[in-house]
């Protein structure tokens, strides 16, 4: 294989190779982030704490998770994806020891957000993406919808498996146990990831070429004002998508129901998170980013509110499966969103500003949910304040698509 063949013929047999390795890798990577939906609990009683405090190891991991994206995406920029997944195979075996091992809730915490979140995690995400990028033409957004799902199977796979663990083993063991099958089974699928990417000739300008839209005045502001607009959209959509995926296990607990019930919800909402992100790709070539940010944010906002009348074990596995098809969608939109409306030789750092400003959000989700938990003793408020937080993101889309169509009215 060359690659003058590989850019001549679309994708090489080597480049689906490496898309099921970097599948592989996602969803192994992705254990960290999902840890903590299944061990809030017992962590909460074996340190004596209050949920929002238990809660606090989850938004460390999840800002260390985007602060490490930058940093690994520039590892891999330099040395080639290799670099940035050898060493966050090492760093994320390395957490999860640390974590099973601590004493205190400060060295479970550093634990979580040093090394699993900033140096472990991060390391399977941003540079894979990015890598699987480069390998794919014709079908390269099929591909980096793919990669991408990665996150979402880790949700499906882990909460269910550590849960099965920990009930039969404990906590302790478990983050022990699955630090040790990282070290194993990361750095043997790393080897796979060989060669340099084929190049893509005059990708850039092609784009540009492409391009519909002002990129100096985009929808009629300025790109600064339009970032920071899509930032916020980020941020309180990921605020409201993030309660139901780290504190659904304690919901259920609270609700009487066993934490493996609460577990297989999450799982049902993460696995069908991955029919919605392979979907939004569809339908984002259909009806464009914004129509899909916008569509993603009502249909979210609609399965949270049925949270707060249905609380029977049946009714909570449907609308646990509701939630993952309906939210799955909306990250992806943001990239779309920017290839659409900023200039391309900005698309990597504004795509990167938006996607911090995203899991900051989740961070965020993370933590609040819990406070208010602890403030009024139920979930309830929890779930209408994911419902007002969503509700922003519907209005900064609706706004934008009001420019959107006038604008493009005036152009008439």
């Amino acid at each position: 294989m060359t690659n003058t063949s590989a850019s001549a013929h679309g994708e090489s047999a080597y480049a689906w190779i490496r898309l099921a390795v970097a599948l592989a890798l996602m969803t192994i990577g992705g254990s960290g982030m999902y840890s903590m939906a299944v061990a809030l609990p017992p962590l909460q009683a074996e340190f004596g704490i209050d949920r929002s405090l238990a809660s606090l190891p989850y938004t460390l991991t999840m800002i260390g998770f985007g602060v490490g994206g930058i940093l690994m995406g520039r590892l891999s920029d330099r040395f080639g994806v290799r670099a940035p997944v050898f060493t966050g195979a090492v760093c994320l075996a390395l957490g999860f020891v640390a974590a099973g091992s601590s004493q205190s809730l400060l060295q479970f915490s550093a634990a979580q957000g040093l090394l699993i979140g900033l140096l472990g995690t991060s390391a399977t995400f941003v540079p894979l993406v990015a890598d699987i990028a480069l390998w794919f033409t014709r079908r390269r957004g099929i591909a980096v919808a793919v990669v991408m799902s990665g996150n979402y199977l880790a949700g499906a796979v882990w909460p269910p498996l550590m849960q099965h663990f920990i009930d039969s083993a404990g906590w302790r063991a478990t983050y022990i146990g699955t630090g040790v099958f990282c070290a194993v089974a990361m750095p043997l699928l790393a080897l796979a990831l060989k060669g340099k990417p084929p190049a893509i000739s005059g990708e850039r300008t092609a784009r540009a070429a492409s391009s519909q839209h002002d990129t100096e005045r985009p929808l009629g502001f300025t790109p600064g004002a339009l970032q920071t607009l899509l930032c916020i959209a980020g941020v309180s959509c990921c605020v409201a998508m993030s309660m139901p995926q780290v504190h659904m296990v304690a919901y259920c607990g609270d609700l009487g129901y066993p934490a493996a019930r609460g577990a297989e919800m999450l799982s049902l909402m993460l696995g069908f998170g991955i029919v919605s992100r392979l979907l939004s790709g569809w339908i984002v070539d259909h009806i464009g980013g914004l129509r899909t940010l916008l569509l993603g944010a009502v249909l979210q906002a609609v399965a949270l509110a049925l949270f707060l009348p249905f609380q029977q074990l049946a009714a909570l596995y449907v609308i646990s499966a509701l939630f993952g098809l309906f939210q799955g969608g909306l990250v992806p939109s943001y990239p779309i969103i920017v290839r659409e409306y900023f200039a391309p030789r900005e698309a990597g750092v504004r795509t990167g500003t938006v996607i911090m400003a995203t899991l900051f959000g989740m961070a965020l989700g993370g933590w609040l949910p819990g406070w208010i938990f602890d403030l009024t003793g139920s979930y309830r408020a929890a779930f209408a304040n994911g419902i007002a937080w969503n509700l922003v993101t519907t209005t900064i889309a609706l706004v934008l698509l009001a420019r959107a169509r006038r604008l493009a009215a005036q152009a008439a």
